[in-house]
């Protein structure tokens, strides 16, 4: 779909989702501008709706985009060999923790999309957090050691309490983010308080 794109050399595919992902951040779906961002990626808006048919098609481009890179780093620094299931979690805290202080501005984007509101695009933004939750949740427990939880638990259902779990959490942080002028979360205080369930988790779950 986005092959015209794709196909422009890097810096100038750079530009405009630079561009784009900055006015989408700072102003949201619904208030971004797309002759701002033509302005300040230096080209045309016949170019830019050339490459993209619309504004929500641009949208959910960057969005996909930007997890595709971030994931991509993500799991190029995971420890496959680690198989204890919470050392693993630990790994993806620490490691979001560095990727947040990399892409900053990708991490910013990604966070304010999650908590859309556009009738425009909200449909399509709980979908594609649903599939972000169950792609990388199945990524985290490739290889995990099951033989460290307790044996009179069904596994499985051991699993997605943990899932809900940090799900919720999750739903919680992005919720008080969103009430919040500048929306910014407080990711160290989020590892910390991920820590204590990891505790409770642990006691209750492991043999």
């Amino acid at each position: 779909m986005f092959s015209k794109f794709l196909n422009l050399d890097q810096e100038k595919q750079d530009r405009i989702i630079n561009a784009a992902i900055k006015e989408f951040a700072q102003k949201g779906y619904d208030k971004a501008s797309t002759n701002e961002i033509v302005k300040e990626a230096g080209i045309s808006k016949g170019l830019l709706f050339h490459y993209f048919q619309n504004k929500k098609q641009l949208y959910l481009f960057l969005f996909e985009y930007s997890y595709e890179l971030i994931a991509d780093e993500f799991y190029k620094k995971v420890d496959i060999a680690d198989t204890d299931f919470f050392s693993r979690m630990r790994q993806a805290i620490m490691i979001k923790m560095d990727l947040l202080t990399q892409y900053p501005d990708l991490f910013n984007f990604m966070q304010e999309g999650l908590m859309e509101d556009s009738a425009e695009i909200k449909v399509e933004m709980e979908k594609k957090k649903k599939e972000l939750i169950d792609i990388n949740f199945g990524k985290v427990y490739e290889g995990i050691d099951l033989s460290k939880f307790r044996d009179d638990v069904d596994i499985q259902k051991i699993l997605k309490i943990i899932t809900w779990t940090f799900e919720k959490m999750s739903d919680e942080e992005l919720y008080k983010a969103k009430m919040q002028p500048d929306h910014k979360i407080d990711y160290k205080k989020v590892s910390r308080e991920a820590e204590e369930y990891f505790e409770v988790l642990i006691k209750c779950f492991y043999k």
